[in-house]
């Protein structure tokens, strides 16, 4: 039987919940909410695939994770610069790659997301790797948003969601140009 390897992880209480970030051979392979709904169904994924245990402990990587998190949420930072480990299946690698393609600031449909991988009739599929994204805010999957505007769908919650858009739009535009689903209710 082989060793298990170790992800290395930290939890880190932030603006918009506390999130795990976590490490395998100094990529971040982690970044998500840490008590979403599917936190179990993330946490083994990721320790199957990578055949590793979760081990507590600040590395380098981490704590620069750290700092590009926390400069991110102050609206100072528009793009991570870590080193990544995406784990998932081929489809899910292709929604992950499409919503790194997003610009800061804007956001697309889960039929335009579907589009961009060419299977415009996936939008349940595309919708269901968005939310099996364990990298939140390096990989944006807040960006993404119904056919209908509304804000639908997110491991931090809706509310966290609006408040993420909120503050890209309000480092890339006019803040008073806000859309309409981001209006104060």
């Amino acid at each position: 039987m082989t060793q298990k390897k170790i992800i290395f992880i930290q939890y880190y209480k932030t603006t918009i919940g506390e999130v795990i970030v976590g490490s395998y051979e100094n990529r971040i392979c982690l970044l998500d909410y840490r008590y979403r709904k599917m936190r179990s169904l993330i946490d083994k994924r990721l320790l199957t695939c990578l055949n590793a245990t979760y081990f507590e402990k600040e590395i380098p990587v981490l704590r620069a994770a750290r700092l590009q998190i926390k400069a991110y949420l102050r609206g100072s930072r528009t793009k991570f610069s870590l080193p990544t480990k995406m784990v998932g299946t081929p489809f899910q690698l292709s929604v992950w790659k499409a919503l790194k393609t997003i610009p800061y600031g804007r956001t697309i449909s889960y039929l335009e997301l579907a589009k961009r991988i060419g299977n415009e009739k996936a939008v349940r599929a595309v919708a269901a790797a968005n939310g099996a994204n364990a990298l939140a805010l390096m990989i944006p999957c807040h960006r993404v948003i119904g056919s209908n505007s509304k804000l639908v769908g997110y491991a931090g919650g809706v509310s966290v969601k609006k408040r993420l858009l909120k503050l890209e739009l309000k480092h890339s535009h006019n803040p008073n140009e806000l859309p309409f689903f981001l209006a104060d209710d």
